[in-house]
């Protein structure tokens, strides 16, 4: 990896690349693409940012599944998903059940198929994320703004981690043994994340959950590393510029292991939090 903080050159915007399209009462269509993807599969928080877009769609009033009409567009405020199987890219469809409509609240099932096959069943609640002041706080500390010399993951990703070259991406060198061949390092990255074209909202914070590489990178652990489960909480909506991304493991046992993640925007306040549990290479 190179040092530098180049735009990336992507050509599907984060808005484009998870837009979906009503298909009928309780159906959304989506277009899964190719650029937002790790390896030759979708990447696992775009999938949560689409199926969550399908949610707040479905959730404004019981006429707008039918129509594509949002209305008052909610924000996603928790996403709890079992990944069951990978998609491959191109069309896909979401079924959309609203279990609850409450006013504070709106319960709604979603679930991304594709070829008959359900591949991502996602619980999702939809609601108004909070304007007002943060009360408490208690997160670790990362600078706003890369450091000079943060690793530019976007010009260094190749054909793997493609979501790097649709979005801006650096990473703390400190934290990644991996890049230089150590394994004796803590499962442990510090990142920065933003949109190649524009600024984080709600639903790029939620990607950004699930942005990190596998930390078991750092135990020598390379391969792919898929996600069984997520759980993630946004809880603001963020402010311009970078989100700074820490991502650590409480634990490995034997290939089972969990990854939390904190997402915190440039303003110091969190925007997303989020643990998964996850299989690593052998």
């Amino acid at each position: 990896m190179t040092k530098s903080g180049a735009a990336a050159s992507g050509t599907a915007t984060f808005t484009a690349a998870t837009t979906v399209r009503a298909a009928g009462p309780g159906s959304f269509a989506a277009d899964l693409s190719p650029e937002w993807a790790v390896g030759d599969r979708p990447h696992g928080g775009y999938l949560l940012a689409v199926l969550a877009r399908a949610a707040i769609a479905a959730s404004s009033d019981p006429a707008a599944t039918a129509s594509g009409d949002t209305g008052i567009e909610l924000d996603p405020l928790a996403v709890s998903a079992q990944f069951l199987r990978p998609p491959s890219f191109g069309p896909a469809t979401i079924t959309v059940d609203v279990r609850k409509r409450g006013r504070t609240v709106t319960a709604v099932n979603a679930v991304l198929e594709q070829n008959g096959r359900a591949c991502v069943d996602a619980a999702i609640s939809c609601g108004r994320l909070p304007d007002g002041p943060v009360h408490h706080s208690d997160l670790a500390q990362l600078p706003a703004e890369p450091p000079p010399d943060a690793l530019d993951v976007t010009s260094n990703v190749g054909v793997v981690f493609r979501v790097a070259q649709v979005s801006r991406m650096m990473i703390d060198p400190a934290t990644a043994g991996f890049v230089t061949g150590r394994t004796d390092l803590p499962p442990r990255l510090h990142l920065w994340v933003r949109p190649a074209d524009g600024e984080p909202d709600p639903l790029f914070a939620l990607l950004a959950g699930d942005i990190s590489p596998p930390v078991v990178f750092n135990l020598g652990r390379f391969g792919w590393s898929p996600t069984v489960q997520l759980t993630a909480l946004v809880r603001a909506r963020p402010a311009p510029g970078w989100l700074r991304v820490l991502a650590d493991s409480r634990a490995l046992h034997g290939r089972w292991f969990d990854e939390d993640l904190q997402v915190v925007d440039a303003a110091g306040t969190l925007v997303c939090q989020a643990r998964q549990l996850a299989i690593a290479p052998q």
